[in-house]
């Protein structure tokens, strides 16, 4: 609490000032929303949901997902079953099975194919 730092403190910086001069700050408050006394009452939009269709790990995947989307074990379930029944799981039944859209359906079939482990006998893991 020296003299110096008081000084110092109050001291005024010339260029810093003739900076502050070129400064032009404009500001204005938000547009006016008009309220609806109407509306106040109104329940706000439920989103629309749908039980999902549970595979063998039951406890651990959701119970509920909103229409439109899918849980990743059903996603992992969809995509197995198109892999070993592509005549039967098609886009049109995948899409109607768990209310999504056709569209998202075939990019999830092209862009997404769940791979197999295959593990080879230990007589032919040499050979390899």
């Amino acid at each position: 609490d020296g003299p110096g730092i008081q000084e110092e403190i109050y001291r005024k910086d010339d260029r810093l000032l003739t900076l502050l001069k070129d400064v032009y700050v404009e500001s204005r408050d938000p547009p006016v929303q008009v309220k609806d006394g109407g509306g106040e009452h109104l329940p706000c939009k439920q989103e629309e949901k749908r039980l999902t269709k549970l595979g063998n790990l039951g406890d651990l995947d959701v119970q509920k997902v909103p229409k439109g989307k899918i849980s990743l074990v059903e996603a992992l379930t969809l995509l197995n079953n198109h892999k070993l029944h592509p005549q039967i799981w098609t886009a049109e039944k995948i899409a109607a099975e768990y209310s999504l859209e056709l569209k998202e359906v075939n990019s999830l079939l092209e862009f997404f194919v769940p791979f197999v482990v295959q593990e080879f006998p230990k007589e032919t893991r040499k050979a390899i």
